[in-house]
This record gives C-alpha cells, sequence and structure tokens, in this order.
C-alpha cells in the first residue's frame, strides 16, 4: 500500500466549532452539520500574482512565469549527484491569515514545466506567538524526471514545528503554539541558455485544525444517492514487480492508480510516446507512468500527495489541489457535479467490510453512492481491473477516512488522514457551490 507514514496531529481540548451548512438538489434532504474541525483552501493564480513580490518573475492570466533572471545557482541533485546551474526567479505570496489556528498545511501547485525548467515551493509560518519558523521546502518537482529527480527535503523543523514528507505539522498542539498565518515562495528554475520557461498557474495551501479522535458522526446524505460516475478503473496489482525502483512496485502504486483513473475519466491520458518506456507485455501501461512521474525520491514511494496532484493538473486543461472534506455529505456535492473523489484512508480489515485486506494509508476514488447511501469506490487493491469497483458501508467508510486516530492490529495507536482528499477536475468545470464552505 501507499502512504504508510501519514502524520496527523491536532489540538487538544475544544475548539471553536466551524459550521458547515451544505445544499441539495431539489427533492432532496437538506442538512446542516456542525464540525468539530476547521479548514481552509487559499490560493493564488491569475489576477492574483499581483498581490505578491515578484523577483524575475511575471504573473499573467495564463500563469507566472520566469522572465529576466534575478542570478543562477548550482544545484546539486542528491538523488542523482549530478551538479548543474541553473537561472532562477522568485514570487513571494503576501502574508495570509489562515482565520483560525491551524495545527497542518499541505500546499499543492499546478504547473507545466517542459524541458530544462523545473521548480521549488517553500512554505514560512507564523506561530500564534508572532514568532516565524524557517522557509521549509514543501516540494522540488517537475513534470519530468530528466532534468532533476523531484523529491521532498528531509530534516526540517525547529522547536514547534516539522515537515514531514508534504506536511507542515505542529509538533505538541497541546503545548497552544499554533500556525495563525503563512507566506508561500515559488522559485522557478530554467537552463540559463534557454529562454524556455516553467509556467506555474496557481499555487495554494489546505489549513486545517482536525481534533483527535477515533471515531466520527455520521451524515445524512441524499445530496448524490443513485448516482454512479462512470471512471475507469485501474488495479495496482496487477502490476506487482513492476519496476519496483518506483517505491517498492506496483502493489505499493495505489496514488497514482487512483491518480490516473480520475485524469483518464477526464479523457486525458499519458500518449504512447510517454509510456514507450513501459514493457510492451505489460498491461495499463499508463498506470506505470503514473507512477513514475508521481515518484518522490527522498520518500521513496509514489505517496507525495501533491506530486499526484501535480502530475494530474499536468495534463492540459485539468486542474488540481490536496484539502481536506469535512464528510461525506460535502462529498456528495462532488460525485452531484460529475467530480469523482480520490480518498486517503487506514483500517483493519474487521473495520471495511468486503475489501479483504487491512492497510496504515491507502487511496481510493469514490465514483458515486448507491440508493441507499452506501460509498461506490474504485479500489486499485483490487485482483483485476474487473474487481476494482466495490461498495463499502457509508458509516464504516467515513469513519475509516474522516477520523485522525485509530487502533493499530498490534493494539498500539496509528493515525488517519482527518479527510484529506485530491479534487481534480478540467477547468471550465465548475466546482460545487456549497454554503459555507472554504476548503476547495
Amino acid at each position: 500500500m501507499d502512504r504508510t507514514s501519514l502524520r496527523s496531529v491536532a489540538v487538544a481540548g475544544a475548539t471553536a466549532l466551524a459550521l458547515l451548512a451544505t445544499t441539495a438538489p431539489a427533492g432532496a434532504t437538506t442538512t446542516t452539520v456542525t464540525h468539530d474541525e476547521q479548514i481552509t483552501w487559499q490560493g493564488w493564480s491569475g489576477t492574483a500574482w499581483s498581490t505578491g513580490t515578484a523577483a524575475g518573475t511575471t504573473g499573467t492570466a495564463a500563469g507566472l512565469t520566469l522572465g529576466t533572471p534575478v542570478g543562477t545557482i548550482l544545484y546539486k541533485d542528491p538523488h542523482s549527484s549530478t551538479r548543474r546551474t541553473w537561472a532562477y526567479g522568485t514570487w513571494t505570496s503576501p502574508l495570509t491569515q489562515v482565520g483560525f489556528s491551524a495545527t497542518e498545511l499541505v500546499t499543492s501547485w499546478n504547473a507545466d514545466t517542459p524541458t530544462g525548467t523545473w521548480l521549488q515551493v517553500e512554505l514560512q509560518g507564523t506561530y500564534t506567538t508572532g514568532t516565524r519558523t524557517p522557509w521549509y521546502v514543501m516540494g522540488r518537482w517537475a513534470s519530468g524526471d530528466g532534468d532533476i529527480r523531484r523529491t521532498s527535503v528531509d530534516r526540517q523543523g525547529d522547536k514547534t514545528s516539522s515537515v514531514f514528507t508534504d506536511t507542515f505539522a505542529v509538533n505538541n498542539p497541546a503545548a497552544g503554539v499554533l500556525l495563525r498565518a503563512y507566506q508561500l515562495r515559488v522559485t522557478l528554475y530554467r537552463d540559463p541558455a534557454s529562454n524556455v520557461t516553467p509556467v506555474l498557474r496557481s499555487v495554494g495551501a489546505m489549513s486545517s485544525n482536525v481534533p483527535d479522535r477515533f471515531t466520527v458522526a455520521p451524515s445524512a446524505g441524499h445530496i448524490a444517492w443513485g448516482t454512479e460516475l462512470a471512471v475507469p478503473r485501474y488495479s495496482q496489482n496487477i502490476h506487482a514487480g513492476q519496476y519496483p525502483e518506483y517505491g517498492g512496485g506496483g502493489e505499493a502504486w495505489c496514488s497514482p492508480t487512483s491518480t490516473e483513473m480520475v485524469v483518464e475519466y477526464w479523457g486525458r491520458k499519458p500518449s504512447p510516446a510517454d509510456t514507450a518506456w513501459v514493457d510492451p507485455g505489460y498491461t495499463d501501461p499508463t498506470v506505470d507512468h503514473a507512477a513514475r512521474m508521481a515518484y518522490d525520491w527522498q520518500y521513496g514511494g509514489t505517496g507525495n500527495w501533491p506530486f499526484n496532484t501535480a502530475y494530474a493538473a499536468a495534463f492540459p486543461g485539468l486542474e488540481a489541489k490536496v484539502t481536506r472534506l469535512h464528510s461525506l455529505d460535502e462529498l456528495e456535492h462532488f460525485i452531484a457535479a460529475g467530480i469523482p473523489v480520490v480518498t486517503s484512508q487506514s483500517f483493519l480489515a474487521s473495520e471495511l467490510d468486503g475489501a479483504g485486506y487491512g492497510t496504515a494509508g491507502h487511496l481510493m476514488v469514490v465514483v458515486g453512492f448507491t440508493a441507499t447511501g452506501d460509498v461506490i469506490a474504485n479500489d486499485p487493491a483490487s485482483p483485476s481491473d474487473a474487481a476494482v469497483r466495490h461498495v463499502y458501508r457509508r458509516d464504516q467508510f467515513e469513519q475509516i477516512w474522516q477520523r485522525t486516530r485509530r487502533t493499530t492490529a498490534s493494539g498500539g495507536t496509528g493515525s488517519g488522514s482527518g479527510g484529506v482528499v485530491y479534487l481534480i477536475k478540467p477547468t471550465e468545470v465548475a466546482w460545487p457551490a456549497v454554503a459555507g464552505s472554504t476548503n476547495w
């Protein structure tokens, strides 16, 4: 399975309640749900580039590009030992208030990185005490792997916070020092001998405060019951043993397999030229390609959340982000809008009827709901493509997805994702309009 080292932290004790009023189509049940978690998404694109500080970069409606570089750097790739000089420019967001005291933050970006270009995304947080974090690297990324090897950066932190692969987290929320505000900084790189530039189409962050919880209250639904989207079905397990250099092989590729299902639902996919490197005897070569192009050389796997959404958004016309949703009620709005949702969950085999396995971290695609509200999921942990469609009990699925704490098979305590999702759609398709929601 993928994503086995999930970090989830939360404030001990009560926090201000976040209120979400959900809406429903005519004739459906309308519910108002009170949540004990707080989630917000904040991002920049288009005219919003003008709100930040540019150095050598230019922002237009099409994206942020590298114009006249401010200088060059020598970058030694830690995963290939190659040394190469790059021209660069930066864009720094304004200081942005989260709106509540947060415990976690995950960045996402959508960009085009032609050959000879790449980018780096950094975060500097401001604590509730007014002091600031160091500048943390949240990812070094390119859509290919010929120039740099995309990577997260380990061993980043101070006395209050740390970065765990792709997630900024407060180390001890109970101590009371939390995240109040932040800035993002993006550095665009190109070959000094070329005028080809990366294009950053958007960048943003999901900030959250999800309390410790082993259980969650079930949601009522009725927003998309009886709706199922025709999402392609891909099994990760049929790729077992293929290309173990990318996270151990196909048996560990739940994240890129799920991402690829949604990419192809929207009519995009890697070209035959893109997949020409894959053994022609392998079925579903686009899954192998997705695994390679989402692989994080530091993490040693394909489960880096923003690397997966950045892979999806590298296809023309797609946009993608990592965030959290409050409930299956909220997720139903996406299904009603025709948008499948990739979810992150962990569970024992006994906690999800019909799965037949347990996992410390797994991604699958919610593609719809039965007429009685149970979850229809394309679960890549299946023996064949034909077996990927599963129906899971609503109450069980919601719990294993939304909780932040769980009991492990050995009787210890493990973590849960707290509602993490990948949201992927074409730019011309509108996000669902849900009253009170600020998390996408």
